[in-house]
């Protein structure tokens, strides 16, 4: 896993980040260099016991008593072991999962983190004894170290809140008063389209966040038609009924989703965390969750896809590509498989597709995307009114605002960067597998039999042209003996010098397979 060392804009402390992807390659020998883990196949088996909650058929090779130790058979056990790693990483929801990261890097994911968010919650409650937990609400989101709990205010024991307790991010580069300040700033946001915030604090190295909790869930628990208290494993990996909205609740939705963006980014607050899971739905109104993430240094759940396109370089690009994952998710019921996408099945509206398009499509992702105002004057939008009578309200003081403005241009000089680093360590790939790939060696070989034939033609064309000289002159002299010719270019690889790329984006886990 990547550790973020102090840059111009760094955090105090480096950072886990865990939205940067794992692989691991299983070897044959034992090797205990660093960053090589022990697996038996036994291990294989508790992690995919661990993951039938998801629902997906996964694909680990089948146990075998007899005949274990041939050495076809664990060839080919390693190549089956391999296919079923290959799956789980490059899989968004379960790649993410604790169980995957705790199972491809012990070191930095060993803590129990509820017992963690249980000792922080706990101290926060005697400093403010009115609040009472009711349950753990176990698994209900994908970061691994945040841990959600349904609470009870004392004095209004009817009202169920949900409290998040969370560790601080690698991208937090708020002073720690400035973030507090900012915090206590939550509660005072009215907006018809952000979830209200009872109670937000920060500790030096932790956050705690109280919301009222709602019982018809977010849009993806609409979508999916599952409960908002179930494992996020369990209700999003290959949910049963997923239904896209019709028509009218996806222009509704995006517009009221529009609109409670174009209102944080014109007052200069960063938000860059908008999913299907963090909007709320209720009485045909979304409300936006977790608008504290990039305060407290969160990456994005879409990061992974987002640092592969260098012109999403900003929090308000971030939030469109992010709408358009949203947008093609209301439409058909689930998310895109890969990203760029430029065919697409039929929709409830081709102005749906020709948004769709400018955002997600190879084009959009290459030159750029359009801005939030300009996604709300296209006609599937522009014509949807909302009616909202509450005053809109969000104070920022103007020392806060600068801190935030520095703070988001860290933030986006952080995601430039690893962008940056990716889009060298691409063209290197490219080059090394264009340079090594049999269609490269052939056209090599041809350019290389040209040239000798190129060489071999004009040496002979020299000696023809020195024997005629020296027969015209009529010297008594022997001829001069031809010169040697040259030798042709070797017909072998060229050598190639490569700069070695140091890649905080991607961790390559070696695993050592043992048979028993």
């Amino acid at each position: 896993m990547a550790f973020l060392g102090k840059t111009s804009c760094s955090a105090k402390v480096p950072l886990l980040d865990d939205t940067v992807p794992l692989t691991a390659v299983i070897e044959a020998s034992q090797n205990l260099h660093s960053h090589t883990v022990i697996r038996r196949y036994s291990d294989f088996d508790m992690l995919n016991n661990s993951l039938l909650i998801s629902g997906i058929n996964l694909p680990l090779p089948p146990k075998k008593l007899i005949g274990n130790m041939d050495r076809e058979f664990i060839a080919e056990r390693q190549k089956g072991l391999q296919a079923y790693l290959n799956f789980i990483t490059l899989h968004h929801l379960l790649s993410s999962s604790e169980l995957v990261k705790k199972f491809l890097d012990t070191n930095n994911y060993s803590a129990n983190y509820t017992e963690i968010a249980l000792q922080q919650v706990s101290m926060f409650f005697r400093s403010d004894p009115k609040w009472e937990v009711i349950e753990p609400l176990k698994d209900m989101g994908w970061r691994i170290h945040k841990r959600y709990f349904l609470v009870k205010n004392k004095e209004q024991p009817k009202e169920r809140q949900v409290l998040s307790w969370v560790d601080l991010g690698p991208d937090k580069f708020l002073s720690d008063k400035d973030l507090q300040s900012a915090m206590k700033l939550l509660p005072t946001i009215t907006n018809p389209y952000i979830s209200p915030v009872t109670f937000a604090t920060t500790s030096e190295s932790s956050a705690l966040v109280i919301r009222v909790f709602s019982e018809k869930g977010t849009l993806r628990d609409h979508i999916c038609k599952v409960k908002p208290k179930e494992p996020f494993l369990k209700k999003y990996c290959n949910p049963k009924k997923i239904q896209g909205l019709e028509l009218q609740q996806i222009r509704t939705y995006g517009r009221q989703i529009l609109e409670v963006l174009k209102f944080l980014h014109d007052k200069g607050f960063p938000y860059g965390h908008l999913h299907a899971s963090n909007v709320l739905v209720e009485d045909e109104t979304c409300k936006l969750l977790d608008v504290e993430n990039s305060l407290l240094g969160l990456p994005s759940f879409y990061r992974q896809y987002i640092t592969q396109f260098r012109k999403i370089n900003t929090l308000e690009s971030m939030d469109v590509y992010s709408f358009g994952h949203l947008l093609y998710e209301m439409t058909y019921g689930r998310p895109p498989d890969a990203v760029p996408v430029d065919h697409y099945p039929p929709a409830p509206s081709s102005s749906i597709v020709s948004v769709l398009q400018s955002i997600l499509s190879t084009e959009a992702c290459k030159t750029g995307m359009p801005t939030v105002s300009q996604l709300l004057q296209t006609p599937l939008f522009s014509d949807m009114l909302l009616f909202n009578s509450e005053k809109l309200q969000f104070k920022i003081p103007a020392k806060l605002k600068d801190a935030l403005k520095m703070a988001k241009e860290c933030l986006e000089r952080r995601l430039q960067e690893e962008q940056k680093v990716i889009h060298q360590h691409r063209r290197l790939t490219r080059a090394q597998s264009h340079h090594g790939s049999e269609e490269e060696k052939k056209r090599r070989k041809i350019l290389a039999r040209k040239k000798s034939r190129q060489s071999a033609y004009e040496n002979e064309e020299d000696l023809s042209a020195k024997y005629n000289n020296n027969s015209g002159s009529g010297a008594s002299s022997p001829p001069t003996s031809p010169s040697s010719p040259t030798p042709p270019p070797t017909t072998g690889r060229p050598r190639l010098l490569y700069s070695t790329l140091s890649l905080p984006l991607m961790l390559e886990y070696v695993l050592v397979f043992v048979l028993c």
